[in-house]
Parts: C-alpha cells; structure tokens; sequence
C-alpha cells in the first residue's frame, strides 16, 4: 500500500489482497491518512484480487472515519470480482464507487 497526495485528494494503493491477515496494517495506514490528509481519500484497488469480511470492514471503517473528519472516501479501480462482491453485500450503496470514464460515456 503507498499513499501519494495532492492539493484535492490523497491516492492509496491496496495491494492483492484485504483480508483477516493484512487488514490491520491497511486499517492503521487508512486511518493515519485520513487523519493528516484533506479532501477525498481514494483507494486504488486495481491491484487487489481478494478481499474477505475483515476487508470489508476496514473500507466501512474507514469510510466512516472519513465521515467523521468530513472527508469522503472513494473506490477506484474496482475488479469486476470485486465489485460483486460489494453488490452483493449492498455495501456498493454506501461506499462511493467511481465509475471509469469509459462506462459513462
């Protein structure tokens, strides 16, 4: 996971895999950078290829934290393995999924 900021946003990058094993790391790094960042927090997840419960408590976590802080959270770069996986739990309803340009279009 790296995080890079800019003037609007701060990018971190997930890297394959969020589960019970890695998840306290990403979770502490989350919260630091929204802890000393300012606008969007995005998370880079093209990268990532497996995700369990324990993952996708730290993005509601994390998104609430956001919440908190008056920031929001967004997913970019969501797998389409992914993406079923937060349609399924309806977590696609509350974390802020950005659609590529080219499905807009």
């Amino acid at each position: 996971m790296r995080v890079r900021g800019n003037p609007r946003a701060q990018v971190v990058r997930i890297g394959v895999r969020l589960d019970a094993g890695t998840s306290a790391g990403v979770r502490e790094r989350l919260h630091k950078a929204l802890d000393t960042g300012e606008g969007d927090l995005i998370l880079d997840l093209s990268k990532l290829e497996m995700i369990d419960a324990t993952g996708l408590g730290v993005l509601v976590g994390a998104h609430r934290r956001a919440l908190s802080v008056q920031r929001r959270l967004v997913l970019r770069g969501v797998p389409p393995r992914i993406m079923r996986i937060l349609a399924v739990t309806r977590l696609n309803r509350v974390l802020h999924v950005e659609v590529p340009a080219a499905a807009v279009a």
